[in-house]
């Protein structure tokens, strides 16, 4: 078995046996919990744009840096 399907699957266990609220509503939290880590990174998606935005040396270098490393591959 696949390594995330069985951290998946013991966070469904987890949300189901361990929650104190109402059934259906553990049942939602335990299917969903897997969309945090796309909330994860689709925060820093918007935090890396922010900062590209308001501190434009961090945009300069990391332009740089991307074209040298494209270059080098």
């Amino acid at each position: 078995m696949n390594i995330a399907a069985i951290v998946y699957l013991a966070g469904v266990v987890v949300g189901l046996v361990c929650g104190d609220a109402h059934l259906a509503h553990r049942v939602t939290l335990a299917v969903l919990w897997p969309l945090g880590l796309v909330a994860f990174l689709l925060t820093l998606g918007v935090l890396l744009a922010a900062a590209l935005i308001a501190f434009p040396l961090f945009a300069g270098v990391l332009l740089a840096a991307s074209v040298i490393l494209w270059t080098l591959s």
